[in-house]
């Protein structure tokens, strides 16, 4: 922990932290092809697209890289910006695997640096979500074949995007409980909104709330006056409009934990009203937000030495449903259930409200045993996921990747 503890110091004695920015590689190009592709982006990405069916937004996005391919200088680049919009598409309509298809693809063809890491930062991103090994010793290189490349991509040799690529290995080691390999959180801290995110999660589970609360406010600050529309070099769950959400609902948490209660609830709101406009109300990255409004409520009701049983349930009941969880009685479903982290958690705390119901005994213990077997965690057991105390570690639900940290 030497070494977390000598990052901290840097970081608190750092000069004046500043809104973090993604103008160093999010930037589009200024020839005519990188032009047209950013205002085909917007538009499927954007307000007009969400009001569209799926399959028109991604026709519109083929279309565009179709006549778009070939077409001489900027020609690339607008291909590979489309094919970025393409995954998250495919992500949003809840076809995470060809998301991760396209996003290896991109990896291929990628005509610059930017391009392969940003791609890369998708793809470990949606891997995290569907509970899929990661390492923090990936790299942008490993799912290219290099053999087929004209000239080796050198990512490795810009610093803002080593720093990039750091951030998401430091994801992954929170991820897997390798709290002490993080060691460069302050070299990359002002790279991008995603770093600044995942290193308040760093700071939050670590029992650093002050310089945390910071952390989330100045991504927070970042989304509320910069144009995101214009990264156009970011990717499914790590997409600006996922991290904007990601801090609003880990800010939210921070809040609960810390008894504040009304604050809380309002973030928790705006997070789940974020989710519901950008996925729509049955998306289960509204039940990921329900379930921690509903563990709000039970450290609401814990404080204030109340009851809000029937609130905490229905909450759980609604983000099951969400969700989608499968029945507690059905064959083989717990090790390969989708968002198993997130289910498990949501089925641990809805097994306590039923423990306690004398009538409802039996089914607590089913829903809880079901919860243990499920739960695969590396860094908490289900019993220090559900427990918040001084003595116990701080849990954060990411809502980028869907999984408890």
């Amino acid at each position: 922990m030497n070494a977390i503890r000598s990052a901290l110091a840097r970081a608190r004695s750092a000069p004046g932290l500043r809104a973090p920015r993604v103008c160093p590689y999010a930037a589009v190009g200024d020839t005519q092809p990188e032009r047209v592709a950013a205002e085909m982006v917007r538009y499927a990405l954007g307000g007009a697209g969400r009001q569209s069916p799926p399959e028109e937004v991604m026709r519109i996005l083929e279309q565009g890289a179709s006549n778009l391919q070939g077409g001489g200088e900027g020609a690339a680049e607008a291909v590979g910006m489309l094919m970025l919009a393409m995954s998250t598409q495919l992500y949003r309509s809840g076809r995470r695997q060809d998301a991760m298809e396209k996003l290896k693809a991109t990896q291929q063809v990628a005509p610059s640096a930017a391009f392969r890491v940003a791609a890369w930062e998708a793809l470990m991103g949606l891997r995290m979500e569907a509970g899929q090994d990661v390492s923090s010793s990936m790299s942008p290189n490993d799912s290219v074949d290099l053999s087929v490349k004209d000239e080796e991509i050198k990512w490795s040799d810009q610093d803002h995007l080593k720093f990039r690529v750091d951030a998401i290995k430091g994801l992954s080691a929170l991820l897997n409980g390798e709290i002490d390999t993080v060691e460069a959180w302050t070299l990359f801290v002002f790279v991008t909104e995603n770093a600044v995110l995942t290193y308040g999660e760093y700071l939050h589970c670590t029992g650093d709330f002050p310089l945390a609360t910071q952390m989330y406010e100045k991504v927070l600050e970042a989304a509320s006056t910069e144009d995101t529309s214009g990264n156009l070099l970011a990717a499914g769950n790590m997409a600006p409009e996922e991290v904007s959400l990601g801090a609003t609902c880990s800010y939210g948490q921070l809040l609960s934990q810390s008894g504040k209660f009304g604050e809380a609830e309002d973030y928790l709101t705006r997070a789940l009203q974020k989710a519901e406009e950008q996925f729509g109300s049955n998306h289960p990255k509204v039940g990921i937000v329900l379930t921690c409004v509903a563990r709000m409520y039970k450290l609401k009701a814990k404080s204030e030495g109340s009851s809000s049983i029937m609130v905490q349930e229905g909450l759980y009941r609604k983000a099951l449903e969400v969700l989608k969880a499968p029945a507690i009685n059905s064959e083989d479903t717990r090790s390969q259930v989708d968002l198993r982290d997130i289910i498990s958690l949501a089925r641990g705390e809805y097994a306590e409200l039923l423990l306690i119901q004398s009538n409802r005994k039996a089914e607590g213990e089913r829903m809880k045993e079901w919860a243990q077997d499920a739960w695969k965690n590396r860094r908490l057991t289900l019993a220090q996921a559900l427990e918040f105390s001084e003595l116990s570690e701080p849990t954060v639900v990411d809502t980028r990747i869907g999984r408890v940290i």
